[in-house]
């Protein structure tokens, strides 16, 4: 999974739709002066017209509307590397959400001012891309997902210490803009608050039950120490360069921000959500029982998928799919010469002690090692390899317990960071090593680390279009990523061969109780025991999973038809090449344009088969 405040924040945020449920850097009061000034260029840009070609007057547009994200989200801003914004805040107050919704139809106005057909084919396509991402915002806002700012997987809590982890730190000013966000934490905290209120009002909040951890998760970054803390883990160790004495102000400074305005604000966000939020939250789980929760679920389902698939249609991919998936797992266990029954094999699979690591560091160094197997075979796959590196490290302690089995935060070479395959050490008997295999080839390579950063290393395209972010291409891919583990001398042991089969099988379990939960009225308990009775996955893994798929209405749809798209796709491309057929040109070419919707990714892929049959004189 790519963690999903980074999704969020590329998917909301790539250029052409930047205010859609964000925001302005802004007293709470007003919408900031250099917004303003965007949105006056936004307004005056259709006047243009006959000032230079379609093409000058779209790249100006993308360039306006880059500027207009970066200052509209510094956190987006530090994440690919912009400077200048590092000391800043998103704005959530009320004033910046509705400029964002007024601005919307505007930028619209501007793209519909240019001639797409006085574009070139590849112009065409961003032009496209971007008016897509427009539209679709626009029919999103109507949601008010803004109300849902906090759960057990994502919110301030969770996405604060992230940000200031992912800071440069590499000098003074670096450490000045470090405290200013600090200082600024007690705005975001009630900003957060003001929303969850008005959500209560409208009837719009998470479930409860999924809820039930937050309050301590919050409370996790209260610390008697505040160098222990994670809001502060850049002042643990500074740079050589900087003199002691500025290191002492520094740290100082820090220490102060945390104590008299970050501590009370945590504590604010925590007494609010365990008295007030948690026993006024709503007791039903379907996306569907919020106002227009129906037409909410089915625009999630089209946006996270990107086809017109009904809810239904998707149930019934998901029953499919488990069955013909389990087939191959009943005919491995049987490989296997286990005796008893698939329930009794899955038993084993989850409580053998040989199948668990004893320690954290332990369970890390195995994720490593199978990185370091899997690196040296990608060359075989795959005829072009990102330049930025990656690293795997734990999942910050704070949120373990709540939090999935595997994550990765891209990286950014403009920022000089490594891409994360963060890895869950909480509950060591929840983490089986049959799973790592098929969770490192998704997590890291050649999945989320090869594909995103492949992505930021585009050339001739927008900006935005590096980090644009569809999650069926994203997840899809990183599902396809697992599905070569043979082809890079993985899931030789027949439990991580299993092991595989039981992430694919996750996967389309998915299908089935994401749209009965939220479509077809599943109670929790149901898609418990649906997962249970079809993977190997532990039952706290299940529940945690259960439990986003609750908050993340939608999102867990695109894994499998992602995937399913891109193997139909490669069947296609071997039927039609035939001996020409070159996975490394297929592989290359899958992931040479970035993410994109499915269906657009099928246009892509087709028209280059048919360029590649006509050099062969077909």
């Amino acid at each position: 999974m790519k963690n999903l405040f980074l999704l969020s924040s590329v998917c909301l945020l790539s250029a052409m739709t930047a205010m859609t449920a964000m925001t302005a850097t802004a007293a709470s009061a007003a919408v900031a002066p250099d917004l303003v000034e965007y949105a006056h260029r936004f307004e005056q840009f259709p006047a243009t017209k006959g000032q230079g070609s379609e093409s000058a007057r779209l790249q100006k547009l993308f360039d306006l509307s880059w500027e207009f994200t970066m200052h509209a989200s510094p956190e987006f801003a530090t994440f690919v590397g912009y400077p200048g914004l590092n000391d800043r805040w998103s704005d959530s107050s009320f004033e910046a959400i509705e400029f964002g919704r007024a601005l919307n139809p505007k930028i619209l106005k501007a793209l519909d001012s240019i001639d797409r057909s006085k574009l070139t084919p590849a112009e065409q396509v961003n032009y496209d891309l971007a008016h897509r991402r427009v539209e679709r915002g626009m029919e999103g806002s109507k949601f008010h997902g803004e109300y849902l700012q906090i759960n057990q997987v994502s919110g301030p809590h969770q996405e604060i210490p992230q940000l200031l982890a992912a800071m440069p730190v590499n000098n003074v000013k670096d450490y000045e803009n470090v405290i200013a966000r600090l200082k600024g934490i007690p705005t975001v905290i009630d900003q957060t608050i003001a929303l969850l209120n008005k959500g209560l009002m409208e009837g719009i909040t998470p479930p409860r039950v999924t809820l039930r951890d937050v309050p301590a998760q919050v409370g996790n970054l209260l610390v008697d120490d505040p160098l222990k803390s994670p809001l502060l883990r850049a002042f643990q160790k500074f740079p050589a360069s900087i003199p002691a004495a500025e290191q002492e102000r520094l740290k100082g400074e820090a220490v102060k921000a945390f104590d008299e305005r970050d501590v009370p604000a945590f504590r604010k966000l925590q007494s609010y959500l365990a008295n007030t939020y948690l026993p006024a939250s709503r007791d039903t789980i379907a996306m569907g029982d919020l106002p227009n929760g129906k037409a909410w679920y089915a625009f999630n389902v089209r946006n996270r998928t990107t086809t017109n698939l009904t809810p239904e249609q998707i149930h019934q991919i998901g029953l499919s799919e488990v069955k013909r998936i389990r087939k191959q797992m009943d005919d491995l266990i049987a490989a296997t010469g286990f005796k008893g029954s698939f329930e009794e094999f899955l038993t084993f699979l989850r409580t053998d002690p040989r199948f668990f690591y004893d320690k954290p560091e332990d369970l890390l160094t195995g994720y490593r090692d199978i990185a370091k197997r899997i690196d040296p075979g990608l060359v075989k796959l795959f005829g072009r390899l990102p330049r930025l590196t990656y690293g795997v490290i734990p999942v910050p302690s704070y949120s373990e317990k709540s939090q999935t089995t595997a994550y990765y935060d891209n990286g950014s070479l403009a920022a000089g960071r490594p891409g994360y395959f963060y890895a869950n050490t909480y509950d060591l008997k929840s983490r089986p090593k049959w799973e790592m295999e098929a969770l490192t080839l998704h997590e890291a390579v050649p999945g989320h680390h090869l594909q995103l950063s492949i992505a930021q290393e585009l050339e001739n395209v927008p900006e935005w279009r590096r980090h644009d972010d569809y999650t069926a291409f994203v997840e899809g891919w990183g599902l396809y990523a697992e599905s070569l583990g043979g082809d890079l001398g993985l899931y030789e042991d027949p439990y991580s061969k299993f092991g595989q089969l039981t992430y694919e099988v996750w996967r389309a379990i998915r299908l089935v109780v994401d749209t009965g939960m939220h479509d077809m009225g599943w109670t929790r308990q149901q898609a418990i025991d649906y997962f249970k009775a079809n993977a190997a996955k532990t039952e706290h893994d299940i529940e945690v999973e259960v439990d986003r798929y609750i908050v993340w209405p939608g999102q867990a749809l695109a894994y499998k038809l992602g995937e399913l798209k891109i193997k139909e796709l490669r069947a296609y491309t071997e039927k039609e090449l035939g001996p020409k057929f070159d996975v490394r040109a297929f592989h290359d070419h899958v992931l040479g344009n970035g993410a994109l919707p499915l269906d657009l990714l099928e246009k892509n892929v087709k028209a280059w088969v048919a360029e590649e049959k006509a050099k062969g004189g077909k």
